[in-house]
């Protein structure tokens, strides 16, 4: 409840003010002298006499009401209409071998890199999300859906090239025509591609530089990630011994990110080029994405006041009124 004209309850102070005066002037003069009144205190009290002073309260609720309907108490109806415009995004992740190098902390990079994307999927509200995942082929795990338990089921369940069944690899061009492929008939105003991988491209039909002007031409924002450190490293391998058991050996192996064409992926797109070498490092890198590519949500604010003076107008009167009749009537005092 509002009041549109609130300075009416400065009537209240002078009514207040009678009040006092009244109840002064009745307990220090008397309106009539008697020697005695132990007369009247032995004669049993009725209904009538305990009544008597109700139709002055009466009157005196009446004047409140009336004061409270001239403040014009009113009933606020608001409404608000969101108009929410979303972003599509395509993450484009690599599971080529490479990616089990475990150099991104207790994780390699390929959980690393999945644990970091299912958090980044929390983050979001409104946008459609899918998921294309690569090596030495690519293909659509998930089309850009709303489904985000579906989403983070299938991201959950990614695994190398061979549990896959693609031939290993890092086909960079191809992965990035596939990701601007699902965006093409995309309606959404922003449309975006991370694309996270640890190589270089050397596999493929598509080269990079043409999946780069696939991106272009459809206005597609790119956000690229190099992920894992350079130089000499080992990349674990898993092969049975004489008695079957399957035992994780490790060979010698040289990790390169092509920084050069990562960065030109995401400067000519308008996107922004990370470097993440460390499991915080990514975490921050998804941090930041997620910062830049907000959902715009414009909010439009109704508010309908229903005027609700009338009722306590009419309320008063209708007191008020009681407080006369019974004053004619049965509450009626003779001087």
């Amino acid at each position: 409840m509002t009041f549109r004209d609130p300075a009416f309850f400065l009537l209240l102070i002078p009514l207040i003010g009678l009040l006092v005066l009244i109840w002064f002037r009745k307990t220090n003069f008397a309106s009539l002298r008697m020697s005695s009144v132990q007369v009247f205190k032995k004669t049993p009290s009725t209904m009538r006499t305990k009544l008597a002073i109700l139709p002055f309260l009466l009157q005196i609720s009446a004047l409140i009401l009336i004061i409270y309907g001239l403040a014009r108490p009113q009933e606020a109806n608001t409404k608000i209409k969101k108009n929410i415009e979303g972003i599509d995004i395509m993450i484009s992740l690599d599971i080529s071998d490479s990616m089990l190098i475990e150099d991104m902390g207790q994780l390699n990079r390929l959980e690393t890199a999945k644990e970091t994307i299912a958090r980044f999927v929390e983050k979001r509200t409104s946008d459609r999300i899918g998921v294309v995942i690569f090596a030495g082929e690519s293909f659509t795990l998930v089309p850009p859906t709303l489904d985000y338990p579906l989403l983070l089921d299938q991201i959950s369940k990614i695994t190398t090239a061979a549990s896959a069944r693609i031939k290993d690899g890092t086909a960079i061009g191809v992965a990035m025509a596939s990701a601007a492929g699902r965006l093409k008939d995309s309606i959404a105003k922003s449309r975006v591609i991370i694309f996270l991988t640890d190589g270089e491209n050397n596999s493929g039909t598509i080269d990079p530089e043409t999946g780069l002007e696939i991106a272009k031409g459809y206005g597609l924002k790119v956000y690229s990630i190099g992920i894992g450190r350079d130089g000499p490293t080992r990349i674990p391998v898993t092969v049975q011994d004489v008695f079957g058991n399957k035992v994780k050996t490790y060979q010698p192996f040289e990790s390169k990110v092509n920084d050069e064409l990562l960065q030109k992926f995401a400067t000519d797109t308008g996107g922004k080029y990370y470097r993440a070498s460390r499991d915080d490092s990514l975490e921050k890198v998804f941090n930041d994405i997620n910062n830049l590519e907000t959902t715009k949500i414009d909010v439009n604010k109704f508010t309908r006041y229903s005027e609700k003076f009338s009722f306590w107008i009419w309320f008063a009167f209708f007191i008020y009124l009681s407080a006369w009749v019974l004053q004619m009537t049965w509450l009626r005092r003779i001087p």
